[in-house]
């Protein structure tokens, strides 16, 4: 029997390049040509309804938008999306549904607004927060040397932050495979265009890693959640309501992770320690929730 085709929206390829050459002076008073992160307001309509600006890069308009909408749970199901248009020089993204309603029950689900932590502020509406707990991830297990592995893999990425700086990537992975790799100028602005992307080509998140550079806060916990990605890794540190949340749902948080140092702030019972010197090996337990010690 043939295989039904994966739906896809029509969609424009308006990515830009991610840098600009600028002149600045250096501490010795000589001119230099350098590279620097480029910063766009992009606003995303739906059917002609203004939704939200976003602060972007501008190299995955398309998927940007798909993921935000997806992660917002202000559209769920990606076949109600018909056309995703991107016009710089209007600076917004035209996106057209199915059914010609925009979004459906818009003033309920945009009722509560929570501005986030997020580089670039970002916004939760009232609509992810009611269906955050819909349902629970299920539990993954990670090995010691996997993280190794892939902290190894992940330096190979990071080009435009070596190049010009003011960026953050996230990946998503399997085992130590990266699969996807953005970059953009907040965190949760990658998080939603890797979204976007794995709704185009139909990616499952359940046996998936989520890496950033950024730090763990509740808005990406969220967007983990909402991607079904059980295990987040994290160059950066943690806040305690991103580790409140990763309890409620079953998040994996591992952060503070470069070479071969990392810390488990939840889930500790699902990370398997593999490449420990037997002389050092020692039963590892939970630390109680009242008793955690944060980083500042």
């Amino acid at each position: 029997m043939a295989t039904k085709p994966r739906y896809r929206p029509t969609m424009t390829r308006a990515g830009l390049a991610p840098t600009r050459e600028v002149l600045a002076v250096d501490e010795y008073g000589e001119n230099r040509q350098l590279s620097v992160a480029g910063e766009f307001p992009l606003t995303v309509k739906v059917d002609g309804k203004e939704i939200v600006t976003l602060m972007t890069l501008g190299t995955h308009p398309e998927e940007l938008t798909l993921g935000y909408l997806r992660n917002q749970r202000l559209i769920e199901d990606i076949r109600d999306v018909a056309s995703v248009t991107v016009d710089w020089e209007r600076e917004r993204v035209n996106v057209k549904t199915s059914h010609g309603r925009g979004i459906v029950d818009w003033e309920n689900k945009i009722s509560r607004r929570t501005v986030t932590t997020g580089c670039a502020q970002g916004t939760v509406f009232s609509c992810t927060l009611d269906k955050l707990y819909d349902a629970r991830l299920p539990p993954k297990t990670v090995r010691q040397s996997t993280i190794y592995g892939l902290l190894r893999t992940i330096t190979a990425y990071n080009e435009l932050y070596k190049k010009a700086g003011a960026v953050h990537g996230c990946a998503l992975c399997r085992n130590t495979q990266v699969l996807i790799f953005v970059e953009d100028v907040g965190r949760h602005n990658a998080a939603d265009a890797i979204s976007g992307r794995m709704w185009l080509e139909n990616i499952r998140g359940e046996d998936k890693i989520f890496y950033t550079t950024g730090r763990l806060t509740s808005e990406i916990v969220m967007k983990a959640a909402a991607m079904g990605i059980p295990i987040l890794l994290s160059r950066s540190g943690i806040t305690h309501m991103g580790l409140e949340l990763a309890r409620d749902l079953g998040v994996v948080m591992i952060a503070r992770a470069k070479g071969k140092h990392f810390l488990v702030y939840h889930g500790i019972d699902q990370v398997v320690f593999d490449d420990k010197p037997e002389s050092s090996r020692r039963r590892l337990q939970s630390v109680p929730h009242e008793k955690t010690a944060l980083e500042s």
